[in-house]
């Protein structure tokens, strides 16, 4: 009977005692560096951990291989925890950068890694402190208190979030305003992650819900419809099935942009926080879509106004 997973691989095989030790690594990597539970659980536990080594032992075109990589690279049960180890924390830092928060986070500590404001503090998980903080210090204190601090500040918002591109001016201010706030508060080190946390909570950067009632297929813009059709008078031209049919081919970008028809490209990559060109594209399609949808037998300044009421529906 194999003592441990290095005397068991010489074996050939890969059994409990490999398996558990991957299971103690998992906890003794997120322990330190604070990672993020896997999809589909909550709070870290034995199933999340197994959760983790199953889908590293699935990775497509890795499968089992790095077990394999690391125990041809090993003296010893030593040194195999250590290959194990490093394997499994470049792991979940690749699983990390590919969630919104930790496309948060990374935004964020390139922000501050720009601004002599702050820093960034040794060792792991990253930390990050105002520049005139004492070394060492470290904010020792409930997130809650972060995310209520942050709650009363006022005069900032984000009115849209750009997942690609620079990140616009006024939302560089409105972030760096909420971290500068909420790390003189706390007069010490906060980690990046509950730095992402405390920005997600106060801009509600990452709720999935935002655009449910509006763009659902079914159930709730059903029932909506169904509202507005008992309270409405009738309709005798159509121009609401018109304007919703165009609706629903209109993109989130064309929706948002529908008030400002008369501005520029510019004014467009402002509003939706993209590259100039790409708004430019964005502004022409939409003015096709609706020079071609208006051209049918219908009022086009009834079906404009219809449309422009749905525009105050729109997610801020």
């Amino acid at each position: 009977m194999a003592s441990g997973a290095f005397e068991e691989l010489q074996t050939g095989e890969f059994g409990p005692a490999t398996f558990d030790l991957l299971r103690r690594l998992v906890h003794q990597v997120r322990r330190a560096s604070g990672f993020p539970p896997p999809e589909g659980h909550t709070v870290w536990s034995d199933d999340a951990a197994y959760d983790v080594i199953r889908a590293m032992l699935s990775q497509e075109g890795a499968g089992q291989r790095f077990v394999t990589v690391c125990f041809a690279q090993a003296a010893d049960e030593a040194s195999l925890e250590r290959l194990f180890l490093t394997s499994i924390k470049n792991f979940l830092i690749d699983e990390a950068k590919k969630t919104p928060r930790g496309k948060l986070r990374r935004r964020i500590a390139r922000l501050m890694n720009e601004d002599t404001a702050y820093r960034k503090s040794s060792g792991s998980p990253p930390r990050w402190a105002l520049s005139d903080h004492a070394e060492g210090a470290v904010w020792q204190g409930d997130l809650d208190d972060l995310i209520a601090q942050a709650a009363r500040v006022t005069g900032v918002g984000i009115t849209r979030w750009n997942h690609s591109g620079p990140t616009p001016q006024q939302t560089v201010h409105a972030l760096k305003t909420i971290l500068l706030c909420v790390l003189q508060y706390a007069q010490g080190a906060v980690r990046e992650e509950d730095l992402a946390k405390v920005l997600e909570a106060r801009f509600e950067l990452l709720a999935p819900t935002r655009f449910t009632a509006l763009y659902a297929d079914e159930g709730t813009v059903a029932e909506l419809v169904d509202q507005h059709a008992a309270t409405a008078a009738p309709d005798p031209t159509g121009v609401d099935g018109v304007a919703e049919d165009i609706w629903q081919r209109l993109s989130p970008n064309e929706r948002l942009l529908l008030p400002s028809l008369d501005e520029d490209a510019h004014h467009a990559a402002q509003l939706l926080e993209i590259r100039q060109n790409h708004a430019a594209a964005v502004l022409a399609n939409l003015k096709t879509t609706l020079r071609t949808a208006l051209s049918a037998d219908s009022d086009p300044h009834a079906v404009m106004t219809a449309l422009l009421a749905r525009c105050g529906d729109v997610p801020s």
